[in-house]
């Protein structure tokens, strides 16, 4: 299957989905081709070399360029650009499939939750490496402590209304940033809901948690993200 053509009851025009990609040229048409009907796909290219995209452009996607380098600085690029009522994000990497948003978008757009938020459960032994898996279940644990949410993982699959989303005045611009959004809508009273969504073999190396020191450095800009005050207690971004 080619372009942006998988079926959804949702008007179209309805939902932007930002796609941070970098170099991600052999993930981008499966990830496309499972794009809802009727949505908009904006792949922000944060510095690829691959061509990724020339081939997120031929395949019907809008394509952002962000050059400053950073996973928060390629999805705030795209919320920027985002027009659509309601904005979700996914990963770039076929790992997560942009088919299982539309639960999350009719959730939002329905009342139930502010933001929807994708719990990745593996499909295999090696989806998620055992270092990545530790991170994000010692940040699970932090963001319970400092917000009273219960959440079990941080994951990139999120949907959630664009207006309130840029009041909330995001200022990360690296691996913290969404975990700062699931802390800044905890502190203006949100509802937050989380669902399983499966996890697959990703193509390619992770940018992020593909190594030890990755995931080190990611739980690093995650707490500071944490050690950050409260709405009241903080100065205006």
């Amino acid at each position: 299957m080619n372009g942006v053509t998988t079926s959804s009851p949702l008007s179209p025009a309805s939902v932007d989905v930002v796609l941070p990609c970098l170099d991600e040229a052999a993930a981008l048409p499966w990830v496309l081709a499972r794009i809802p009907a009727g949505w908009r796909a904006l792949v922000v290219d944060n510095g690829s070399t691959d061509g990724s995209a020339d081939i997120a452009r031929a395949l019907g996607a809008t394509v952002v360029h962000e050059p400053r380098r950073g996973f928060g600085a390629a999805c705030h690029a795209g919320l920027a650009a985002a027009t659509a009522d309601v904005v979700c994000f996914c990963d770039c990497d076929a790992s997560l499939d942009p088919g299982h948003l539309v639960p999350f978008v009719r959730e939002v757009l329905d009342g139930g939750a502010d933001l929807v938020l994708g719990r990745r459960r593996a499909r295999g032994r090696r989806v998620w490496p055992a270092h990545a898996r530790a991170g994000n279940y010692v940040l699970a644990r932090l963001l319970r402590r400092r917000t009273g949410l219960r959440l079990h993982d941080l994951g990139p699959l999120r949907a959630a209304r664009r207006e309130p989303l840029l009041a909330l005045g995001l200022s990360d611009r690296r691996s913290g940033y969404p975990l700062q959004m699931v802390v800044r809508a905890a502190d203006a009273g949100w509802r937050i809901a989380e669902h399983d969504v499966p996890y697959l073999p990703r193509a390619g190396t992770s940018k992020v948690t593909g190594t030890w020191r990755g995931t080190w450095q990611a739980v690093r800009d995650m707490s500071r993200v944490l050690a950050e005050p409260p709405a009241g207690g903080r100065a205006a971004s």
